[in-house]
This record gives C-alpha cells, structure tokens and sequence, in this order.
C-alpha cells in the first residue's frame, strides 16, 4: 500500500546555508580563482570572453556608490562569527562560514554585480533600526524584525525553520533583554517568512499566553496549498534554482540574489488569530500602532505591509526588496500580476505619512524620506514598464523569446542596484508577460503540435551531419564565446545521444561560462546545477517531506486529496471503477472518493454504504503515511487504522496512486 499525497514547498528542498563578511568596500577589479584547470568538480576556468563580459559590468554600473554597504552596517550591534546552525539529526541548517569565500574582488568567474549582492547579503547580524525596531539578518534566507512593545517583543517574519528561528529569537534575548513574546506577524504566505514560527512559540503558548498571531487574510489557505499539486516538479526545478548540489564556491554557488540561501531544518506553522482583511486597517499591538496595507496577489498571493506611525517606519514585506523580483519563479508558479504589484507600490507611496525608515524582509534597510520615496518609485516603475512594453511588443506581433531579447529598462532604472536582476530578470519577467496574456502558444503553427525533444534532436542531428559534425561546429561556437548557440546546438546532441560524453562534456563547459557571466544568483545557478549534472547525472534522493510536517499538520485535508488526484496513473486506471470512504475518526469528519473514467474524484459527504472499502484512521496518522513516517506493517496493525470490506480492493486503489520521486532528468532525455 502506497499513499501519494505528498506535497512540499519548494524552499523545504534546498540545504540552506548562510555567509559573513565583515568588509563594507566593493573593488572594481576582477580577481583569478587561482588555477587554469577543472575543479574537483569539473567546472572550466572563465574563459577570455567572459572575463571581458565581466569586466564591461564593472564599467557600466556605479560600483564607487556605497551606500548599501553603509546602510547594511548601520546600528550593528554583534553577531554569532561563524554562526552554524543544526536541526535535531545533527544535519546542518545554516552555514555562515560557507560563504567566507566571498570576499574581496569579485573572481573571473561570477559577474562582479552579482558579486557585490552576494557580498552584501554575507552582513549578518542583529541590528537596531531605529528606538524600538531591530532586525536579525543572514540568520536565514529572510529577515526577522523584532519591534519592542511595552511588555515584550513583537515579532515579524519568524524566518524559514524552527532551527534557525530559536537562534535568532535566543540572540535577540541574550543582547536585548529575556522579554516574552507578545505578537507574530506573518506577513505573507511564503515558508521563509513562516516556517520558522514554532522556533518562536507553540500553539499552546499562543494560547495560555494570549500571543497574537496576524496574518493578511487567505494566509493559511495559501501558507498551506502552496505548491502542494505541482509540489514533486516545483521542488525539482528548485535544486536548478537555488543551487542545492553546486559546492559554495566561486565556481559554484555564491548567493540566491534575496540572500544566500533558504535554510533547511523543520518547518512549522501557526494559525493566526487576528487577519488582516482591508487597508487602512489599524491595530495597537502591546502598545505599538501598526497601519496596515494589503497588497495580497503582488508578491505573494496572500501579504501586508504596515506603517508604525509613532516610530515613522515603513516594513515593505516583499513588496519590495533590494534587487528586481520575480514575476515568474525559475523553479514553477503562477504568473504574478505586474499591474498589481505596481499600482502597489503606488499605494504605499500614498500611505507612507512621514516614514523616514523603510526595512523589508529582505536585504538591508534605507533611512531618510526622499530615498525611501525614490527607492519605491524606481521599484513600481520598473515592473510597469516591463509589463507595459512587453504589452506594446506583443501587440506588434513579438513573441516572447523576440521581447525578452529587445526589452531594456530605461538608464536611470539600470543604473540603481536595487533594480538589478539579481533574483528576477527583465528577460523572464517580460516572458511572464507574455504569458499572462497569451499563454504558451506564439501563433506560430509550426510551433502548435512540435516533435518531442527526443525525436526532433534525431532529426536536427542527421541534418547537420552526425554527431561528429555537430561537435566540430559547437567546438568552433564554444572558440568564438557563442555560449548560448552552443547550448542550443549541443542540446539537440545530448537529447539525441545521451550517451555522448564529449557533448556532454563541451555543453557543461558552455554552462559554466554562462553561469559566471549571469548577474542573476538564480540564472547562475540553473546554469552551474546542469553542468554538474551532465557531469555527475542527476540525484539519487529527492524530496525529504518529514520536513514539513509542521506544515502539514495545519493543511486541509482537501489539499491532500487533490494531491491524490494529480498522482493517479490515468492509464493504469483506465476500465477500473473505484468506491472508497475515508474516515477520520478524530475529526469526525468523512470523505468518498470515487475513480471512475481514470478519474478520481472526493467528496466531504457522510459515508456509502455502498462503498468497496471504509477505511477509518486519525489525521496525525493519515500525515505519518503521507511523509513517509509510517510503514505499511505499521499502518495495517496500528490501533489509529481500520478496514471494513475489501482490503484487496483497498490495496488495488492505492497501487494507483504514484509516489514520484522527485530525481527527473532535466539535462538529459
């Protein structure tokens, strides 16, 4: 017997580790990794094209500008040095000492803008704001804001696991004073600003302690579906995203752009007890006014941001952030609205009365008004541009990829660092553009019914030759710095032979160049992990979801069922019909599903009588099965289970249900 509903969020998959660096200067020179051969890991030394790429960066953007390293300093008050944190197992959580590469100038081989992000986001400390606000950063991927209130701390963001958030909370005590906690805030509905939250208290605490718990209205429906269909692939295309099997190294991993990495440990969730519904909404929490403003369906799908009036502060969650954002996510989401995310930022521009302090969280704070003001203004005009003239260029007929290659932001939006791609990029962001409005289809009929990768790479590679033909023109690409033909020649070769070492070989080489010249930490990554990959192929071991049992336990039941229904094996259901009730005995709550025309469809209902199979268990039980925690002997003879009718046909409709293991090739056929 097998249960599929396994569900996870993507940042539950990458090992998180952070970085420090004490230096708050950026040199405007590149320096040499130190050897003209392969890594241990196979990854090529920059070659002469992208150290000229590279050196073209430190020449068009102002690199003498170094306010963000001053801010970033501003009110340091101590940090852990070399801050390593572990979860229960023993495994690490967080690593700052990673990252103490990342220092001095930047190496042939990482784009010196990215470089310089990547150095900034190793700062990591406890920092004072301003009276009454302090903010713990590179503790985790996220910040965590702790505001002092007349009783005790108010916290916002609670970072991504218990781990690292019990150290933070520890840090902030022992430097600031043993206070309880009075209130958490989560701002929005991403795990790495609520995963952490019962490193910070318990549901119990919450209760007989009176802690309030706010979240923006949809929080929990959004907190706990998020990726949980799509969940397997997300998490996939996430180890590409945020680098998870590259070394930290500068041949490898340097920084996620949003900061160094999402932390790994266990993940946990509150529900809240007060939401967030309408802006303008108003509330004083131990003492502390807060101003609200909604802004759910911009960033995130459910988010806030507030004003604390008396202390002339602005938190813009991830409204805004320190490098441009995603409108699309490299690893897989929804399409996020540019409008709304701009007529956002417009509003809180509106609503921000005399704040001479802004803090995120993400990345470091700004001071004083008339740069917060701009800081905005640069930010909601970046993404209504990118909408707006990918909008006129699709309407004159451009496709996507046409629009991602002629689309530039206006010089005065370039040349501010916090609009630069370091976690989203105008070339994706205007694609999303595109496919918010027309989808995947550009019109063109050849591109309407295409050959799969696998029979048209057979076709393209007896077309130029053969193989050897094929290489002999990549070889001669690779020589002139064409890395991206390269990649698209030598793509079709490996998907028609994957058993070509030497295509495989000369592809991974044009990623590594094209990962050291990309100013995006992303970019890098998806780039760097298909070296790897090529070279080592791809994981042995996917997703760990025990992780996430914290979450789980507060996912609707609903949620897991639909997870059930994406995993059925269409084919291998095909003639089969199906009547299964699931009851929860602790919940007194009661589901049928039905499969039928390979279909599986369920229903909250009372119970058939008429159904093949009852099978009775406890949620908690239902979620041991569904991480994994919960073997078939242990399930079949565990006094929280039970079946009535045909265990045969109970144990046939679970056989259905696939548990995807999370190691697709994505490099190879």
């Amino acid at each position: 017997m097998k249960l599929g509903v396994l569900a996870v969020s993507t940042l539950a998959l990458v090992v998180g580790m952070s970085g420090c660096d004490s230096s708050n200067t950026t040199n405007t020179t590149l320096s040499s990794y130190g050897s003209d051969e392969p890594d241990q890991y196979g990854f090529t030394p920059a070659s002469e094209f992208t150290i000229e790429a590279n050196r073209k960066v430190l020449e068009s953007l102002p690199f003498h500008d170094q306010r963000d390293f001053k801010d970033s300093h501003h009110g340091f008050i101590a940090t852990i040095p070399d801050l390593q944190v572990t979860d229960k197992h023993g495994n690490t959580s967080w690593d700052t000492t990673s990252y103490e590469f990342v220092d001095g100038a930047a190496p042939d081989s990482v784009n010196p803008s990215l470089w310089r992000q990547a150095k900034l986001n190793n700062i990591h400390g406890l920092f004072k704001l301003s009276e009454g606000i302090y903010q713990v950063r590179g503790f985790d991927l996220a910040n965590m804001t702790v505001i002092e209130g007349k009783t005790g701390w108010i916290v916002v963001d609670p970072l991504t696991t218990a781990e690292t958030a019990k150290v933070a909370m520890d840090f902030v005590r022992k430097k600031l004073g043993d206070k309880p906690v009075t209130a958490i805030l989560f701002t929005h509905s991403h795990i790495d600003h609520f995963g952490g939250a019962l490193g910070i208290a318990s549901a119990q605490e919450v209760e007989e302690q009176n802690i309030k718990v706010i979240a923006p209205e949809g929080f929990m429906e959004e907190a706990t579906s998020e990726n949980i269909v799509a969940g397997m692939a997300m998490g996939r295309r996430a180890m590409f995203m945020y680098g998870k099997r590259l070394p930290r190294s500068e041949r490898g991993h340097v920084g996620s752009g949003l900061g160094k990495e999402p932390a790994f440990g266990a993940f946990g969730i509150l529900e809240p007890n007060v939401l967030i519904k309408e802006t303008g909404q108003e509330l004083v929490l131990d003492g502390v006014e807060f101003e609200f403003q909604i802004v759910s369906g911009s960033e995130a799908p459910a988010e806030f941001t507030f004003y604390l009036p008396e202390l002339k502060a602005f938190c813009g969650a991830e409204l805004v952030s320190r490098t441009m954002h995603n409108l699309y996510t490299l690893r897989g989401t929804k399409v996020r609205d540019a409008v709304k995310w701009s007529d956002s930022i417009d509003q809180a521009i509106e609503l921000l009365g005399e704040a001479d302090m802004y803090f995120g969280s993400h990345h470091w704070p700004l001071w004083g008004q008339d740069s917060i003001v701009q800081f905005l203004e640069n930010q909601r005009d970046m993404y209504k541009y990118i909408h707006d003239q990918s909008v006129r260029m699709l309407n004159d007929g451009l496709t996507s990829t046409e629009i991602a290659e002629q689309i530039v932001l206006p010089p005065n939006l370039q040349q501010s660092f916090s609009n630069r791609g370091y976690y989203g990029t105008t070339k994706h962001n205007a694609k999303a553009v595109y496919q918010a409005y027309l989808g995947w289809y550009d019109a063109n009929p050849a591109n309407l019914d295409p050959l799969p990768p696998e029979d048209s790479s057979v076709k393209y590679v007896k077309l130029m030759g053969g193989a050897e033909q094929l290489l002999v023109h990549a070889k001669e690409a690779f020589d002139q710095g064409e890395y991206r033909w390269v990649a698209e020649l030598l793509n079709h070769l490996v998907f028609a032979e994957s058993s070509n070492e030497s295509a495989k070989e000369l592809l991974a080489k044009a990623y590594d160049q094209l990962g050291y010249q990309s100013e995006s930490g992303p970019w890098r990554d998806v780039y760097l992990t298909a070296a790897f990959e090529l070279r080592h192929g791809s994981p042995d071991v996917g997703v760990n979801i025990a992780m996430m049992k914290g979450v789980f336990e507060q996912t609707p039941i609903e949620n897991f069922l639909q997870s059930m229904a994406v995993r059925l094996n269409g084919p291998e259901a095909f003639g089969e019909k199906f009547l299964i009730n699931l009851s929860f005995t602790d919940l007194q709550e009661n589901y049928v599903l039905r499969v039928e025309n390979a279909v599986l469809h369920h229903h909250k209902s009372d119970l058939d009588p008429n159904a093949d199979a009852t099978l009775k268990l406890t949620y908690d039980l239902f979620i041991k099965m569904a991480i994994g925690e919960a073997g078939i002997k242990e399930t079949l003879f565990s006094d929280d289970l039970s079946v009535e009718g045909s265990k045969l046909d109970l144990i046939r409709f679970f056989s259905l249900i696939e548990k995807p293991k999370g190691t697709f090739n994505i490099v190879t056929p």
